[in-house]
């Protein structure tokens, strides 16, 4: 029974990569670690890993991890949680992000990373690319996915003039809007920073009808594509419909998971 249990865990596993390059997982506004867990725990029971970290980050940065991981650990997954929610400065989601990777440097010498990122978690990962990605001491990005991105704006009331998304936004076919908030012209600096044909992009976004996950407007989540393509390694885009391709649930989606696992660790 013992040799058939250890071949069935063989073949489960064979499918994926073994790598030590950790995935960072970043939640969206007013959320928590909690809103990763779904996605987390479909990558545990299909075999990709057996160790997950929280790295707690508080209002002035400070990074504490809880839980334990070996040096080599395979495929470590780390869950983000900012203490500060809905913090909107979004030079501060970049700070943020390269204190959490450098504990882990320091601590257990990683050299490359992927980053997984739902709404307001994408900001992360852009701005780490604006403040590291020509540092070569930093490690370097690997993989993203960025889930809901609101990367041109937002169209809610309340938003500062910074964030909110123009009206009458239309997108070329590089991607690149037709309108530019502050926030967005600012992150397009990272197409000159970007790592030229290092990073592999899947870019996920919801439609329950109307061009919208109910939330973000998907003209802003496609926006990521003038960012970033021209220099990816690849770039692609999934479409979700359905009830579950709703902002708050396509964390917690079952095709999703599936998409993620393919992407990040399907050999």
């Amino acid at each position: 029974m013992i040799a058939v249990f250890a071949w069935h865990s063989q073949q489960r596993t064979s499918r994926f990569v073994q790598s030590t390059t950790p995935t960072l997982f970043f939640h969206g506004g007013g959320s928590s670690y909690h809103a990763e867990e779904q996605m987390v725990s479909a990558a545990k029971k299909a075999g990709i890993t057996k160790t997950v970290l929280r790295a707690d980050v508080n209002k002035s940065g400070q990074v504490t991890l809880h839980g334990t991981m070996q040096r080599h650990a395979i495929n470590p997954i780390i869950e983000v949680n900012y203490q500060d929610n809905r913090q909107l400065d979004f030079q501060k989601h970049g700070e943020w992000a390269a204190n959490v990777v450098r504990v882990l440097q320091e601590r257990y010498g990683i050299d490359k990373i992927n980053m997984v990122g739902h709404s307001l978690g994408n900001i992360s990962i852009i701005y780490y690319e604006l403040q590291n990605g020509r540092n070569p001491r930093m490690p370097q990005l690997q993989k993203q996915v960025d889930i809901a991105g609101h990367f041109a704006g937002l169209d809610f009331a309340g938003m500062p003039a910074a964030i909110r998304q123009p009206q009458g936004l239309k997108l070329a076919q590089n991607g690149k809007p037709n309108k530019m908030n502050a926030t967005y012209r600012e992150m397009t600096k990272v197409r000159q920073i970007y790592p030229k044909r290092q990073v592999a992009v899947l870019n996920i976004v919801g439609d329950v009808g109307h061009g919208t996950d109910g939330t973000v407007p998907n003209v802003s989540s496609l926006s990521l594509k003038y960012l970033v393509a021209s220099r990816a390694k690849s770039y692609q885009v999934k479409v979700f419909h359905g009830k579950n391709a709703q902002h708050s649930k396509l964390h917690d989606n079952p095709a999703v998971n599936r998409a993620l696992i393919e992407f990040l660790w399907e050999k």
